[in-house]
C-alpha cells in the first residue's frame, strides 16, 4: 500500500493511502463487539494497513483503538506502528480555550496516546465565526505538543482559505465527502 507524507518538518506524518474508517464501530448501525473489532484491527495492521480514522462522534471508536494498542503492546512488547486521525465535532457556540483543551485531552485519553497524530475539525455553521476561535486554540495546543497536525472535515474552500491565509492555521488536509451518482444505462 502506497505511503504518503502529510505535514512537514518534525510534524511530518507518513500515512497509508488507504485509511481505515472506524465509523463502523460507532454502534449507529447495530451492536458492536469490541473484542472482535480489536481482533480485526490486528488483521489490518498485519496486512500493512496502518492508518485509522476515528472521531469523537463515532461512539467507542477511540476506545477500541486504545484497547488495540494495549493488546498489541502485550503481544509484541512494543507500540504498533500506526497512525490515528480523530475528529472533533462540537456544536457551534462559544469556543473558549478550556473547552477545546478539555476536548483534546479527552481524545488523547480515549486514544491512549501522548499526542494526536491528526486532529480533524468539523464545523457546519459558518454564520457562527467561533470556528476561527476553536482553530486558533487548536493551533496553540499543537504548539504545546498535544496535536501533531491539524486538519478539517467538509470545509468549503472559502472558509478553509480564511483559516489558512488570514489566521495562519497550519491545515494539512481537508477530508470531504464525495458521493458518485449512479446512472442507469
Amino acid at each position: 500500500v502506497e505511503t504518503r507524507t502529510i505535514g512537514s518538518g518534525k510534524d511530518a506524518l507518513k500515512i497509508k493511502s488507504i485509511v481505515n474508517g472506524l465509523w463502523q464501530v460507532s454502534g449507529a448501525h447495530g451492536r458492536i463487539d469490541g473484542a472482535q473489532a480489536v481482533q480485526e484491527m490486528f488483521k489490518y495492521i498485519d496486512s500493512g494497513l496502518t492508518t485509522w480514522d476515528a472521531a469523537d462522534i463515532y461512539g467507542p471508536a477511540e476506545l477500541v483503538t486504545r484497547e488495540f494498542r494495549k493488546q498489541y503492546r502485550a503481544k509484541y512488547g512494543k507500540d504498533p506502528e500506526m497512525q490515528v486521525f480523530t475528529k472533533y465535532v462540537p456544536r457551534p457556540g462559544d469556543m473558549p480555550f478550556e473547552l477545546i483543551q478539555a476536548a483534546v485531552d479527552k481524545r488523547i485519553e480515549r486514544l491512549g496516546v501522548d499526542r494526536i497524530d491528526l486532529l480533524q475539525f468539523h464545523w457546519w455553521d459558518y454564520s457562527n465565526k467561533q470556528y476561527i476561535e476553536a482553530m486558533t486554540h487548536m493551533k496553540t495546543l499543537k504548539e504545546q505538543g498535544k496535536i501533531r497536525n491539524l486538519a478539517l472535515t467538509n470545509f468549503d474552500t472559502e472558509h478553509m482559505r480564511e483559516l489558512v491565509e488570514e489566521h495562519n492555521i497550519p491545515i494539512v488536509s481537508n477530508q470531504v465527502v464525495k458521493r458518485q451518482a449512479h446512472k442507469k444505462g
